[in-house]
């Protein structure tokens, strides 16, 4: 688990802002998962809970355990009906929401928890008994940078490792596979070999022109290797 309260690496989340399409295309994948009540787990300062919202999900509980995000997360949401957010871990809250949620997302989320086993033990006793999790994380180890260690990330997964961790905490795994493969390039090269940080020009470029072409030949052919993993698995 982070440290209680801590201020999050935020520069890289505000250039992650400019990212429409690429949330977008996460969030059409998880559509037929969402249900009527979603929590999101480190939903920092909503810009991925706006495409869950929009995706379908009829009511969200957001937790950001961040001192300097959550209070952009809670003003952006305080007079939207059906969202509530919460300062705090999903882990301390869980027993509130025990048997009652439709789905939990984790959304490049998990790989900042140490202990994500547990974590996800916890997601699962949220759920109802037809409930969902919904995993989005970095993938492949040989693309960890320095990108990845200031914002706090204790791993880039194989599949292997999060379908391992995945059904150990009582989950049957649904479909994980690899996502965005033209992404592997451009991240080696800017942030491993240059150790470069994101930024709001680069990330629209890439968001603008690779991400439609490659959401359309991924929706055909699933790529072997990718940037990300996706993951969707069902309480068992």
């Amino acid at each position: 688990m982070a440290p209680e309260k801590a201020e999050y690496f935020g520069k890289d989340l505000e250039a992650m802002s400019f990212a429409n399409n690429y949330h977008r295309w996460i969030a059409s994948e998880l559509t037929p998962y969402l249900g009527d009540h979603i929590a999101e787990v480190g939903a920092g300062i909503g810009n991925f809970s706006e495409f869950l919202l929009d995706a379908g999900a009829r009511r969200l509980s957001a937790f950001e355990p961040s001192s300097n995000m959550y209070p952009v997360l809670a003003e952006k949401y305080a007079q939207v009906s059906n969202v509530d957010t919460y300062n705090a871990f999903f882990e301390d809250e869980s027993e509130n929401f025990a048997g009652s949620l439709d789905a939990v997302a984790y959304i490049n989320v998990l790989e900042h928890i140490e202990d994500d086993r547990l974590a996800l033990q916890h997601a699962h006793n949220t759920l109802n008994a037809n409930g969902h999790l919904l995993i989005f994380v970095p993938a492949l180890k040989f693309l960890y940078s320095d990108l990845d260690k200031k914002g706090g990330h204790f791993r880039r997964y194989s599949k292997r490792e999060l379908t391992d961790v995945v059904t150990s905490a009582g989950f049957r795994i649904e479909s994980c596979r690899y996502f965005d493969v033209m992404g592997i390039i451009p991240w080696y090269i800017a942030f491993v070999l240059l150790k470069q940080t994101t930024s709001s020009s680069n990330v629209t470029l890439y968001d603008r022109i690779v991400v439609p072409v490659m959401r359309r030949v991924e929706s055909v052919i699933t790529p072997p290797i990718g940037k990300n993993l996706l993951l969707v698995a069902r309480k068992v």
